[in-house]
């Protein structure tokens, strides 16, 4: 699974950047926050429904 929990207290993230060059996204919903780095090539999606994460989608495709 790509998504990494990252643990918090009292409202406040700490947040251990392992990979410091690549992009990442920290998505915060329903008490969880999660953190993932984002491919070099494609597309990354964040499906929401009534205020909630719902799904997020990598799509990399391919080339020919």
């Amino acid at each position: 699974m790509r998504l990494k929990q990252v643990p918090f207290k009292q409202g406040k993230l700490n947040v251990d950047i392992e990979n410091k060059d690549k992009p990442f996204v920290l998505v915060y919903s329903n008490g969880e926050a999660k953190l993932s780095y984002l491919p070099d090539h494609g597309e990354t999606k964040v499906i929401t429904h009534q205020g909630r994460v719902k799904r997020i989608k990598f799509d990399e495709g391919e080339e020919f």
